[in-house]
């Protein structure tokens, strides 16, 4: 909650006139009902959840149900008392005349229904971010406050028509938001949402039917639409909720997801599950960055992926011989067309790992038609062949459960495999992706490890799942033993007991809680949607990775093909089309919202001199500080001087990995400062960066993160 104060307003001295009370006693009315409504929402959520927490947990869909509703009061108190009256983020009036509309992060009504605050994601809140001198959209003004510390420290009015001068003080159009870019950065990203533009807004509004490309160059606010697009999806389309799938946010490294890492819960979405590509392997957490583009070439095709079938195939050969298999009462032979019967059995589409107990049912299945029911029922003689070693010894070689790290590593340590798998590559091709140690994972198997863990299921949930069988066919039959000695001490006239032989009765006795299991992935989806930013960079195996994950085909794809190391020769539509998405749309973003005029001058020639026909942005402001180039040397003495200067703010040195990075100066090389931003950039040696298109797409990125001042430093 804000402070407890007689008015919502702590506007500088050089703002005096704004606090006249002609214009802003209506906002403090409209506050002061926000804050005893928050007061009361914060203490009635507070018992609600307290009195569900206290409730029987239950079971199955109720114990279900309790955990959802758990966890969204909790997430609902949460938002509430991380905001105050900062809830608010502005008003729009209509040109009609009606009473103003408060906008806020989330909706809010009093105790009679009285609206105060409309969600920012609902369909009657778009003006407040969209309306435009050239589309008003039904508004006659609009205003936006700047919050500091639960006050309004500034505020701005926006007027669209003759009528709506009335009552503003402050009409520079575009003052709200010029003054926020103006604003120093911190290790996070700060909070946007007040200030989001009418170009990004449509972007953030659009359906999630298809791939949605959000094309931008630098600054022009691709992950803001990004992140605030991911928590109206969620709000927005009934489709996309966390009971039916979730949202999944990849972004391109660890430091990027630091860096937005506070935005989603401020936007009240906090189970949206956001990592990185890495994150999405278990292997990725200690893969290195594969050195050999020959060899990452290869491995990033997804006509690679392609071969992981064929790997495992390989692995699904009934036998050519028969098999004779003993049981107390009969010798069967097991013939090559019945194990070829039994492994046909395995449905389409079930991962190797889970299928092999449905080969091992049918083989059961055959073998136990084939004794005579008047010497043994069916249960003793599957009983009997559960147990025969030899007859699982002979599964075990032509149906074998299946690591995926074994499987991808005998690709690369087993000439004759890799051919047999992938027979399109040359001799050449197969040495080239021979290695001494088949295990030591880089970033280019990393697609190809999540294709085979996919084909082949989990091996420790299916040898989890025969555990399961057996400790459960133990608790039947000690339910049973137990059912025997009730039935056999029931002195009742009625013989009630006798009902305990019915086999529900019986199975519903035995307790789910002794059987084994283990966490689902949270990463392994499917997902409803997936937002990937950064997104010129993924490779088609990579592409291959993320389609698994949302079969849906519903996806929000935000980069920029200039800001590809490794060159975007396509169009968004045949990139995508290619790797298997459909129904594509780009919407383009043209404005360069964070990097000054004066930064974008210098950058632009870099980029453009190997990618001519780049999507270079336009700067909307100017900060009058021009590019500052100098020798090496003064590294320090710049950043000494502007620490100095500036109490707030960040800096970031980019290309001097042995420089000694603190809480306000970032070290960083050019790929890892993707996506983020900083007040000052010093940028070390950036020719050293590298030739060609990647040398020229990393200059241009690290160019590009400064919001304030860029500085060069070269050792010649």
């Amino acid at each position: 909650m804000s402070r407890s104060t007689t008015t919502a307003f702590d506007l500088p001295d050089h703002l005096a006139a704004k606090a006249d009370p002609a214009l802003v006693a209506g906002d403090e009315q409209h506050f002061a009902a926000i804050a005893q409504t928050l007061a009361e929402s914060i203490a009635d959520l507070t018992d609600r959840l307290d009195a569900e927490r206290r409730a029987p947990g239950g079971t199955g869909q109720a114990a279900l149900d309790r955990d959802l509703e758990v966890h969204r009061l909790a997430a609902r108190l949460r938002t509430l008392r991380r905001f105050g009256l900062d809830l608010c983020l502005g008003r729009i009036v209509a040109a009609d005349g009606a009473e103003p509309v408060y906008v806020g992060r989330l909706g809010l009504t009093d105790r009679t229904g009285r609206r105060l605050l409309l969600d920012w994601r609902s369909p009657a809140a778009e003006p407040f971010f969209g309306a435009t001198h050239a589309d008003p959209m039904g508004l006659a003004s609009r205003r936006r406050y700047r919050w500091t510390r639960g006050r309004v420290t500034d505020y701005w009015d926006e007027v669209f028509t003759a009528d709506g001068l009335a009552g503003h003080a402050a009409l520079d159009d575009q003052s709200a938001f010029i003054a926020s870019l103006g604003a120093h950065r911190s290790a996070r990203m700060r909070d946007v949402l007040g200030t989001i533009q009418a170009d990004q807004d449509a972007v953030i509004r659009a359906g999630s039917d298809g791939a949605l490309v959000v094309d931008g160059g630098p600054g022009t606010g691709k992950t803001v639409v990004a992140l605030h697009r991911t928590a109206y999806l969620l709000y927005a389309d009934p489709r996309l909720g966390h009971r039916r799938g979730g949202v999944l946010f990849v972004g391109p490294h660890q430091p990027y997801l630091a860096y937005v890492a506070d935005v989603l819960p401020s936007l009240g979405e906090e189970g949206v599950r956001t990592c990185t590509l890495r994150d999405l392997v278990p292997e990725g957490a200690t893969a290195v960055v594969e050195r050999d583009p020959e060899v990452a070439r290869l491995k990033s095709s997804a006509e690679m992926v392609t071969a992981i079938e064929a790997a495992v195939r390989f692995h699904e050969e009934p036998p050519a011989r028969g098999t004779v298999v003993a049981t107390p009462w009969a010798d069967v032979r097991l013939g090559p067309d019945d194990w070829a019967e039994a492994f046909a059995a395995a449905e389409p589409g079930t991962p190797h790992n889970e299928a092999r107990e449905q080969v091992w049912e049918a083989l059961l299945g055959i073998l136990v038609d084939a004794h005579d029911t008047e010497e043994a029922s069916p249960d003793e003689v599957r009983a009997a062949l559960r147990r025969d070693g030899e007859l699982r010894a002979v599964l075990d070689r032509t149906w074998p459960l299946l690591e995926a790290a074994d499987v991808i590593g005998d690709l690369w340590s087993v000439p004759a495999y890799l051919r047999h798998c992938a027979p399109w590559l040359s001799a050449a091709d197969v040495r080239t992706l021979q290695r001494p140690d088949p295990r030591a994972w880089t970033t280019a198997d990393l697609p190809l490890l999540d294709a085979a863990r996919q084909r082949l299921g989990d091996a420790k949930a299916a040898r989890r799942t025969r555990r399961q069988a057996v400790v459960s066919a133990a608790e039947r039959a000690r339910m049973a033993d137990v059912i025997d000695e009730l039935i056999a001490t029931d002195d009742s006239e009625l013989l009630l007991m006798t009902t305990l032989r019915h086999e529900d009765l019986r199975d519903a006795l035995v307790d789910p809680d002794a059987l084994p299991t283990a966490e689902p992935d949270q990463l392994a989806g499917p997902f409803a949607h997936v937002v990937v930013d950064e997104a010129q960079e993924l490779t088609d195996a990579e592409w291959q990775v993320l389609r698994l994950r949302c079969p849906s085909g519903s996806f929000t794809v935000v980069g920029d093909r200039a800001q590809a190391r490794h060159g975007f020769t396509e169009s968004w539509p045949e990139r995508l089309e290619r790797v298997g998405l459909r129904r594509v749309t780009v919407a383009s973003l043209g404005i360069n919202y964070r990097t000054p005029a004066e930064v974008m001058a210098e950058a632009e020639p870099v980029i453009r001199a190997v990618l001519p026909d780049a999507n270079v942005p336009t700067s909307v402001r100017s900060t009058g500080v021009p590019v500052v180039h100098g020798p090496v040397s003064e590294l320090r003495p710049i950043l000494d001087r502007w620490l100095a200067e500036h109490d707030e703010g960040t800096a970031c040195v980019i290309g001097d990995p042995a420089f000694p990075a603190t809480s306000r100066v970032r070290s960083l090389t050019p790929e890892l400062a993707k996506g983020l931003e900083f007040d000052l950039v010093v940028l070390v040696d950036p020719e050293a960066f590298g030739s060609g298109i990647e040398g020229a797409v990393d200059r241009y990125v690290a160019m590009t993160r400064a919001t304030q001042r860029l500085v060069v430093l070269t050792s010649s």
